[in-house]
């Protein structure tokens, strides 16, 4: 899997020097496992900006601006949440591109409504084109965390090709 993600991760960056582009990531289930996939590639400081490693609440709240409300309203786990994550990744950078995830990587914490492996996921570009994704992932933790890691970076490339 490792392998996977470094050459995805390899592909989106030769993408965004391309596009002469600059991304920011916001993650809370995966804790940073984007960002870390990012910056394994040499030279990412050209084209990867920041991230926010938004575990909390508290911290959605402090880092990105995500709205109280929407948190008590739409719980962690939510388009919505996703959606103000994505937002105020891209508003706090240097980004043209974004991208945030937040979900339930397991074991426990899942629900009927919102099972383990529900994960959202948001991007947005510097056209302002955005969308939320919900996917269902399952197995182990870290299978839950590496697919989201692979699903994140592969919406970055859709976005950046037009793919949707």
């Amino acid at each position: 899997m490792h392998q996977e993600i470094y050459h995805l991760a390899e592909t989106l960056g030769k993408a965004l020097v391309k596009k002469g582009w600059m991304l920011s990531v916001a993650e809370s289930c995966t804790g940073g496992g984007i960002c870390q996939a990012l910056t394994d590639v040499a030279g990412s400081s050209q084209w990867f900006d920041r991230g926010f490693i938004t575990y909390s609440n508290p911290a959605k709240i402090d880092m990105l601006g995500v709205k109280p409300e929407t948190l008590e309203k739409s719980g962690a786990v939510s388009a919505e949440i996703a959606k103000e994550m994505v937002q105020g990744a891209f508003e706090r950078s240097n980004a043209n591109i974004a991208v945030s995830v937040t979900g339930i990587a397991g074991p426990g914490g899942g629900s009927k409504e919102k099972p383990v492996g529900t994960v959202f996921m948001g991007v947005i570009s510097e056209s302002n084109f955005s969308y939320v994704k919900k996917n269902i992932f399952e197995g182990s933790r870290k299978e839950i965390r590496n697919q989201t890691i692979v699903l994140g970076i592969n919406e970055l490339l859709n976005l950046i090709y037009g793919i949707k």
